[in-house]
Parts: C-alpha cells; sequence; structure tokens
C-alpha cells in the first residue's frame, strides 16, 4: 500500500456507517469533522461535552452527525442497542477516561471506563450480522516503563504504574482476548469481523481544552495573561499533531475492510525519535508561535508519578504500510499555536483548512 497516494483516497468511507464513541471529546471532535468531510454517516456516542467551549461545540458537531447519542459506554443495554440498530460498517472506540492525573482521584472509574467499556463495545460488536471493522483506540503508556529510554515495539510488556496507563493496558488484555476468542482472523468469513488496537503518542492540537494537559494549560495561561507553570519540564514524550493519528486510523481500517489478513493486531503510531521532546522545548515553540506568553517551572519532588521518558519505535506501521509522519514535531506545535491564536476565523473554519492542507 502506498500510503501516502492512500491517505488522499479514503472513499471507502463515503456513505458508510461509522459508530463513533467519545465524539464530543478532542481527538473525537476532529474524526467526526474528518468523517463528515468523507461523507460518512456518523453516528456518535459518549458522554456530553464538558462546557459549551468544547471543540464539538465549536464545530457544530450535533449537525455532523446522522444521530448524536449521549450515553456511557458503562450502560450496556443503551450501548448494545444503539450499535445494533445503527448497523455501522466501521467502529471506532475512542470513548476513554484518558487524563492521567484525573485517574490517580478516581481510579475506579478509570478502571471501569477503559476496561469495562472497552469490553461493552466489543460485546455489542458481537451481535452484529454483518461486516464491520473496529478500531480499538488507546494510548502510548500502555507499556511497562522502566524508564530506559528505549523506543517501545509492539511486542514489549504491557503495564502501567499509574491507573491510566494500567487500565489501557488492561483493555488491549481484553481486545486480545476478544480477538482470539470471538474474532479470529483464520474464521473471518464465518464472523466478518475484524479489530486492531492502535497506540498514538501524545497528540496535540488546536481545541484540547482539557485539564492537566500541556497545551491547554499554556494557551489558558497566555490568554489570561498569566505565567505558564511548568510541573514536569525534563518529560520526554512523542508529540504528534492530532491529524497524524487519526488518519492512521482511517486508512488501517479501510486496509481491514479491503484486506483483512494483511493487518496486524496492534501499531504504534508516532513520530521518529529526533521528534521527541521535553515538556520545556514544546512550551517554549508553542509561545514563540503563539506571538506571546511567558513560564516558570516548579518542580514539586512530592508530585503524582508520571513517567518521565517515553518513546516509540513506530518500524511496523512503516514496514506494513509504508506509513510516515507528514508533520514534524515543529509543525505539530506551530499548527497547534496558528489555530488557537487565530481570532479571525471560526474553529470549524480552521479546523477544515487544517484538515485539508494536510490532504492536500
Amino acid at each position: 500500500m502506498d500510503w501516502n497516494n492512500k491517505v488522499n483516497h479514503l472513499d471507502v468511507f463515503k456513505n458508510k456507517r461509522v459508530f463513533l464513541t467519545g465524539h464530543t471529546g478532542f481527538k473525537g471532535a476532529w474524526m467526526l469533522q474528518i468523517l463528515n468531510l468523507l461523507g460518512a454517516q456518523v453516528k456518535g456516542y459518549s458522554l456530553a461535552p464538558e462546557n459549551d467551549h468544547d471543540l464539538y461545540h465549536q464545530i457544530k458537531g450535533d449537525e455532523l452527525c446522522y444521530a448524536s447519542v449521549i450515553g456511557n459506554v458503562l450502560d450496556s443495554h443503551l450501548l448494545h442497542g444503539e450499535l445494533i440498530r445503527f448497523e455501522p460498517d466501521f467502529i471506532f472506540h475512542f470513548a476513554a477516561q484518558s487524563l492521567v492525573r484525573r485517574s490517580y482521584e478516581k481510579p475506579v472509574d478509570t478502571f471501569a471506563v477503559n476496561v469495562l467499556g472497552t469490553v461493552n463495545v466489543m460485546e455489542a460488536m458481537r451481535g452484529l450480522e454483518k461486516r464491520c471493522v473496529a478500531v480499538m483506540i488507546t494510548t502510548d503508556k500502555v507499556y511497562e516503563n522502566k524508564e530506559s529510554g528505549l523506543a517501545f515495539k509492539e511486542i514489549d510488556h504491557l503495564g502501567g504504574h499509574d491507573p491510566y496507563s494500567a487500565s489501557k493496558a488492561a483493555s488491549e488484555i481484553a481486545i486480545a482476548s476478544y480477538r482470539s476468542s470471538f474474532f479470529p482472523i483464520e474464521k473471518i468469513a464465518d464472523h466478518q469481523k475484524s479489530i486492531v488496537a492502535l497506540r498514538s503518542g501524545n497528540v496535540i492540537g488546536g481545541g484540547d481544552y482539557s485539564e492537566n494537559r500541556i497545551i491547554p494549560d499554556i494557551v489558558h495561561s497566555i490568554e489570561q495573561d498569566e505565567l505558564v507553570h511548568l510541573r514536569n519540564p525534563h518529560a520526554t514524550r512523542p508529540w504528534q499533531h492530532v491529524l497524524e493519528p487519526l488518519f492512521a486510523y482511517l486508512n488501517i481500517a479501510a486496509e481491514l475492510m479491503e484486506n483483512p489478513t494483511r493487518v496486524g493486531n496492534a501499531y504504534n503510531i508516532g513520530p521518529d525519535k529526533e521528534d521527541v521532546l521535553d515538556v520545556e522545548s514544546v512550551t517554549k515553540k508553542f509561545i514563540h508561535y503563539y506571538g506571546k506568553g511567558k513560564y516558570q517551572i516548579e518542580e514539586h519532588p512530592a508530585q503524582l508519578h508520571e513517567a518521565q521518558k517515553l518513546v516509540l519505535d513506530n518500524q511496523k506501521i512503516k514496514t506494513d504500510f509504508g506509513w510516515k509522519s507528514r508533520y514534524s514535531v515543529d509543525d505539530a506545535i506551530r499548527l497547534t499555536a496558528e489555530w488557537y491564536a487565530d481570532k479571525e476565523r471560526t474553529a470549524q473554519e480552521i479546523t477544515i483548512t487544517q484538515i485539508k492542507d494536510y490532504q492536500s
């Protein structure tokens, strides 16, 4: 597969039914806008947006959906009914409790949503009597991280120190179990289901207003004319623009639909090693491209544990699909800063422009 050609030819989604969990979230809203541009019929299933300023509202998300269902993935009865009645061709499972610090505050909720919620989606999928491809979104934090600085490969041990990381690793074990037990590739003619787990790096982009994430924290401080406070300035992450993993998800899903036997069980989607930066460097670059802002470092020895070094090995997706990042980390930070700094256009106009620029 020629990835750079295929990224422009996602016609397989036109008029297809896509069940998108977490469609009101940051990544979910970007995916909803892309799918709308591709001509898909999207049924969203998610909790309500947290506030009126969320990206979902800014892009008029309700108007982009064939149907928008406000529901919890832990409500198995509601989820099962909505998915089965819709009869989707594709499922993209984004819904999750995705914040590390919140996982310390609400560990039970985090494990419930991230593990049982994922199981509920797959259990509903079992009830479909048609061909269906499911893309299960996990994270780069699923690996047992011993802070060695080595890039994680898909075959490395799963684990997690904090509840968020551990819950996403546990969800991957559940995904593997369902794949082996109910959706084995050798019996695809019978069950007609394909499922893959995709692990992306630290995603940045316009419209993220989550608490305790570096970009939203920077934007909030700049717009309030306050200092940006960095609690973990030396932590390194595989930063990438949100469009990189989203188009990877779409292309892998399209390939699964067409050639289910040539796609692996899981893939890392992350930048090359030279695009791995520490938090302080990201902050400096963002302030530069935004045009204003100052920061100060506030390190607290007793703060909650977060991994300091995290690097993904992206060779498998390169080998299998010829994939490569279109944007450097500098591009990703610049585009993100430009999204927030642009006060002339609407959020939807900026988002659509950046999507089309990525495709062109």
